[in-house]
């Protein structure tokens, strides 16, 4: 059964997801494709946070990829549970598998990937080399909550800008 996400989210989310578009924001400043994301712990405290570094040819290099690996080598599986994701971007089933496989919880993104497929679509940009799957159609376990209806307008303008860049 899969777990539908959840538009209501808190004044903690939503500060999370600010930095998270901060640092798609530096993704894009530094001519990457505009991904940032964070792990943050049952207490609140942030543990880790990366944006993409794909640009270097290595596709793979996905924060939310980063962060499955940090968690793997630096957090026992009760704190890894425990834990939350925060990211500009929900999951790519890439993303999405080493989540689930490295037990983490529950997952808050800005913009969902139905609406990057309906931004790339609307620009005439053709889609990706895998399919852009909700993290619940590759992890169904993994409670998921987003997209926030303001930040998804900011991930959608700094998308924009990747697209007129790259035009």
């Amino acid at each position: 059964m899969t777990t539908p996400a959840q538009p209501t989210l808190t004044a903690a989310d939503r500060a999370h997801l600010r930095r998270c578009v901060q640092l798609a924001r530096e993704a894009l400043d530094a001519g990457d494709e505009p991904f940032g994301s964070l792990l943050v712990d049952a207490t609140g405290a942030v543990r880790f946070e990366d944006r993409n570094r794909v640009a270097g040819g290595d596709a793979t290099r996905h924060p939310e990829f980063e962060i499955a690996r940090w968690a793997a080598a630096n957090l026992d599986a009760a704190a890894r549970r425990s834990a939350v994701v925060y990211t500009s971007g929900e999951h790519c089933p890439m993303c999405s598998a080493a989540h689930a496989w490295v037990g983490l919880g529950r997952i808050v993104y800005a913009a969902s990937s139905a609406q990057l497929v309906a931004w790339r679509t609307e620009w005439g940009i053709a889609p990706g080399p895998v399919a852009a799957l909700p993290v619940n159609q590759v992890a169904p376990g993994i409670e998921v909550a987003g997209p926030d209806p303001e930040l998804s307008t900011e991930v959608r303008e700094l998308h924009r800008r990747l697209h007129a860049r790259q035009g």
